[in-house]
């Protein structure tokens, strides 16, 4: 079986607790039931408490949970949250004993990683808080692997976050070896296979209007789109609606990314159009592919976000390898050029753009006006030799028309 789930916690033998997304509302009805049932403080007078008995805790967010006492040592108790999985020391006055709700099975799961064995055959302190780092409070996929002979032992999964096999992942760290290993080599492209590319958009077709939006302009006739259905998806052609689920699964596979980036070597090839991971001004880490070699000392790569189009000079320390699961969602990017008009060939303005003379810079900053945050719809009049489309604004008028009143474009039949 496979399902989604939220890692609650990293027990200190590396057991992972998760809750299955599927038990979220029965959890956080029985967390309101709870909290109307008790109010205020804990059991204040003596109680003689016994291993195993159920309770509820009293959490340092003024919460109650449910819990069970794992160990008592004077006036301090060890208790477990049975709902969360973690066990934490607290004073008396903050439990109360309760049989009620002890019929309700626990939400949180205990899991062990299948087929993985830890080095030292347990998990190193150091294996535990970057599990703990990595996982805890995150969706992840479970793939259920191997029942527990006792119900009240651990479920052997495969744990997948960002598309990648957290054996896989651990065992590429040195912390364990993964008997199933296969998926070791996904983890990156990661010493670099140079004949590796990524997949292309598919395009709606021709003459159908679709929403998009402006990622990046060239200059007032090129630009990069991304296909834009945040809108009515019920509306959206299946090319759109496709293209959604792309970016939005590519999203959660480059948050992962962002986690395990230091992880991932730094490039040591520089082949042109080879796909790479880059960091932006922003300190985040995006998909991107080499274009050329700018300078020698020290070595600075010009690379393009293939997701965006836009362009950046960076140093290799800038630059890792992108693991090849990255590959698998086309880039989100498409390059167009614009139809109906071209430069006004009367156009005094002196500044120009130095790579696109032809255009004034006020043209470029008009055009940038006209879609940068803005609603917009296009359709595609040819593909070949370039993509070419009618770009429309919100106001469903083709964006051009403004350059054109300012004398800063003319039509172009």
């Amino acid at each position: 079986k496979v399902f989604q789930a939220v890692v609650s916690c990293i027990g200190s033998d590396g057991t992972i607790y998760i809750i299955p997304k599927s038990f979220e509302t029965a959890l956080n009805k029985l967390m309101a039931e709870i909290q109307n049932t008790f109010k205020g403080l804990g059991l204040l007078i003596p109680y003689c408490w016994k291993k195993g008995e159920a309770c509820v805790v009293r959490g340092s967010d003024t919460v109650w949970y449910r819990a069970k006492i794992v160990e008592v040592s004077g006036s301090i108790l060890q208790v477990q949250y049975i709902d969360r999985g973690y066990i934490e020391s607290i004073p008396q006055c903050h439990l109360y004993p309760t049989t009620f709700y002890t019929g309700v099975p626990p939400f949180c799961i205990p899991c062990q990683l299948y087929k993985t064995l830890p080095i030292g055959n347990f998990w190193q302190q150091e294996a535990v808080d970057y599990l703990q780092e990595l996982l805890k409070n995150e969706e992840v996929e479970i793939h259920v692997e191997e029942l527990p002979v006792n119900p009240w032992g651990k479920l052997s999964i495969s744990l997948y976050f960002g598309g990648m096999s957290l054996s896989s992942f651990m065992a590429y760290q040195k912390y364990c070896v993964a008997e199933d290993g296969q998926d070791i080599q996904k983890l990156g492209v990661l010493e670099g296979d140079l004949s590796l590319s990524y997949l292309l958009q598919p395009l709606p077709v021709l003459g159908e209007i679709f929403p998009v939006t402006v990622t990046h302009v060239v200059s007032p006739k090129e630009m990069y789109i991304c296909f834009d259905s945040s809108g009515n998806l019920t509306k959206c052609s299946a090319t759109e609606r496709a293209a959604s689920h792309d970016s939005e699964s590519l999203n959660k596979a480059l948050k992962w990314c962002n986690k395990i980036v230091k992880t991932l070597p730094h490039l040591t090839n520089f082949k042109k159009e080879l796909p790479c991971l880059a960091e932006y001004v922003d300190g985040l880490w995006y998909r991107a592919k080499l274009l050329s070699i700018t300078q020698l000392v020290p070595v600075q790569i010009l690379v393009q976000f293939v997701d965006y189009g836009t362009y950046l000079v960076a140093p290799t320390s800038r630059l890792r390898h992108i693991p090849c699961h990255l590959l698998k969602y086309p880039v989100q990017a498409v390059r167009v050029l614009l139809a109906g008009f071209r430069p006004a060939s009367d156009d005094k303005n002196v500044e120009r753009i130095p790579y696109s003379p032809e255009w004034s810079l006020k043209a470029l900053w008009t055009m940038l006006d006209c879609v940068e945050g803005k609603r917009l719809s296009a359709s595609i009049l040819t593909v070949s030799p370039e993509v070419t489309i009618s770009l429309y604004g919100d106001d469903k008028n083709l964006v051009h028309l403004k350059l054109i009143e300012m004398g800063l474009a003319e039509l172009d039949e």
